[in-house]
């Protein structure tokens, strides 16, 4: 047999920009981000300063009408969200030229995000119906069928994002104890849940049987092919999802990491859990977060209704 050429751990990309490079650690030593947030720094500023570069400007001349044109510039090919991202990084990157006396004025408090409006929609979420036949679309009796399994499954039950299930460390599980540690990636807050009959046999199953061994990485969930480096992108478990989706018949448009998060969230507000209480399992600070889901809790919002006049 064949055996493939061992690929090294890809690493980070090296920032060539000193002026960057600098704006990253000052963002990370002063702000505290996250690495997610930082990489989206990284690429706004880069795009954001090579912009100014085309336009005969730089760091120490930049004026409110590169910004705008810039802005617009971002607006013909994203869409509202995604331009008032980028913009929250060009404000950061200005005050950071402020503060480090490059840029003689401040315009970051210039930089004026576009109006969003949080609750336009509410979250997308399935039937619970559904998501029990999307976990029996898959097809426990392979390796890789029984990680997916094990994904899935404690995404339903515990509202985990992508992020969060492929944080999961082999020590975040106490077997003895019957919790499972969960660490919130927005707010990095740790809580302990109780380790759920279902969900224990599933990793069981998938580490006893289908993790590669021996490996020296503590993340549970590991990629099926060599080098078995662990699963990174929420976008794998997307696409993923996606596929099992379509085996089972769940026609709901496309299924993104986040839908079984919110899937297990208006579950339980149907189910009559406290906000509160759901909060705090889903590691929300404030209840407006939580009180969301109340918008797709379909079933108890049928009593509010008001009946129709009879003309």
């Amino acid at each position: 047999m064949s055996v493939p050429l061992w690929k090294p751990t890809p690493t980070a990309p090296v920032v060539r920009l000193p002026i960057v490079r600098e704006f990253l650690e000052y963002r990370q030593r002063q702000c505290g981000i996250s690495a997610g947030t930082l990489y989206n720094d990284q690429a706004t500023s880069v795009e954001f300063l090579q912009f100014l570069r085309r336009r005969k400007r730089t760091c120490h001349t930049v004026r409110l009408p590169d910004i705008d044109a810039f802005t617009a510039r971002l607006r013909r090919r994203m869409g509202v969200v995604a331009v008032a991202n980028h913009l929250t990084s060009v404000r950061a990157l200005l005050r950071f030229l402020h503060v480090s006396g490059r840029l003689r004025f401040d315009l970051a408090s210039s930089v004026v995000r576009p109006l969003l409006k949080v609750d336009r929609y509410p979250p997308k979420a399935l039937q619970w119906s559904q998501v029990r036949r999307l976990l029996r679309a898959v097809d426990r009796g392979t390796g890789l069928g029984r990680r997916d399994y094990a994904i899935l499954l404690l995404m339903s039950l515990y509202g985990l994002g992508g992020a969060e299930v492929l944080g999961l460390r082999l020590e975040d599980i106490d077997w003895a104890r019957n919790t499972i540690c969960i660490c919130r990636r927005k707010t990095q807050t740790a809580i302990f849940l109780p380790l759920l009959p279902a969900a224990a046999r599933a990793l069981a199953a998938y580490l006893q049987r289908s993790r590669p061994i021996p490996s020296p990485h503590r993340q549970v969930f590991l990629q099926a092919v060599m080098p078995h480096d662990p699963l990174s992108h929420s976008s794998s478990i997307a696409s993923r999802l996606t596929r099992y989706g379509r085996r089972a018949g769940v026609t709901a448009g496309s299924l993104g990491s986040h839908v079984l998060r919110h899937s297990q969230a208006t579950r339980h507000i149907e189910l009559g859990t406290p906000v509160k209480v759901l909060g705090d399992i889903l590691g929300h600070r404030l209840p407006e977060s939580t009180s969301r889901y109340t918008r797709s809790a379909v079933h108890r919002l049928r009593g509010l209704a008001l009946p129709l006049p009879h003309g």
